[in-house]
């Protein structure tokens, strides 16, 4: 049985092509592509690449100026956040959470709408292998072009998974029986009807937008679509921390506000989703709330959203 795609370049000696990454005493990395009789050069010395070809992973170099360097192959965290880029990437924190509250399985057929730099499309790939598919939609040539060189270089050619087209994804999505849908773009509630139709029955649509502006309008628009089930809303932050003897604390420096992510299930055809149970806070549907479509405003008394069950019926509201 043949290895998935890209497997071989993950394991074993380091080979002609490889990326390494070296890691400095400061634990400054440099990353680079290993090519027969070529020289390594930084301010600390150099080394030749012949040095590592052959060698097993861990191995540690010294330049000419005596500088030892780990070498190691770039983890898919470290790849993406140091490869070439046309758009800002989607951080691992966040590739990590999109594979995991998106249920991104083996075999899933996936559609992508923003592929920037290929960031997530290499996440999603490995994740769903070779008998998955991965279709990705980017509106700029310019950027589809830096993704796909970046999405070769990391499983070493093309992956049999992908297919990339460049357009918009509600003028040119053709895909059916499609399991997840993930939209990384400024105004995601513009494909909602394109991506309902796509879907199978319990498919997951997840969004990932920057603004709470865009993360408001995106899960209205949900909402009264009416075809998904009660959007979910979250954002992740990660802190490493300092551990060194009895000196253990947080680092002052810490990963933040990237971006929010939405997810969604798609509904049976004809089903209408349940009436949400809880009472929203108060001010929620008030004068100044403008509705998704953007056009007049809404009052607390015209959002279904603000009649609890149990009221709707007469009695009292639910709990």
């Amino acid at each position: 049985m043949s290895e998935p795609t890209g497997a071989a370049r993950r394991r074993g000696p380091f080979q002609v092509g490889d990326q390494v990454q070296l890691t400095d005493p400061k634990g400054r990395h440099h990353t680079f592509t290993l090519e027969a009789g070529k020289n390594f050069h930084t301010h600390k010395g150099s080394f030749p690449h012949d040095e590592l070809i052959g060698a097993p992973e861990g191995t540690v170099v010294r330049t000419t100026g005596n500088t030892a360097y780990l070498a190691l192959r770039p983890l898919l965290p470290d790849y993406v956040l140091s490869m070439p880029r046309g758009a800002a990437v989607v951080y691992p924190k966040d590739a990590g959470q999109i594979l995991s509250m998106a249920d991104i399985f083996p075999g899933a057929r996936v559609v992508e709408a923003g592929v920037g730099s290929g960031a997530l499309s290499t996440y999603l790939l490995r994740a769903v292998g070779d008998l998955g598919m991965v279709h990705s939609y980017e509106r700029r040539a310019d950027f589809a072009e830096i993704a796909t060189q970046n999405v070769r270089r990391y499983f070493g050619g093309d992956h049999p998974a992908w297919r990339l087209t460049v357009g918009d994804l509600q003028d040119n999505l053709d895909d059916t029986d499609v399991d997840r849908v993930i939209l990384d773009m400024l105004a995601p509630w513009e494909c909602l009807e394109a991506v309902s139709k796509a879907l199978v029955p319990g498919g997951m649509l997840c969004c990932y937008v920057a603004t709470t502006t865009q993360m408001a309008r995106t899960v209205e628009a949900i909402r009264e679509h009416g075809t998904f089930n009660e959007p979910t809303a979250w954002e992740t932050m990660v802190r490493t921390w300092h551990v060194e003897g009895l000196a253990v604390r947080p680092d002052h420096r810490m990963i933040g506000h990237t971006g929010f992510l939405l997810t969604a299930r798609r509904l049976a055809d004809g089903v209408e989703p349940p009436l949400r149970r809880r009472r929203p806070s108060k001010g929620s549907y008030g004068e100044d709330y403008t509705p998704p479509g953007g056009a007049g405003r809404k009052s607390a008394a015209d959002s279904p959203a603000a009649v609890p069950e149990g009221a709707a019926q007469g009695g009292e509201p639910a709990s």
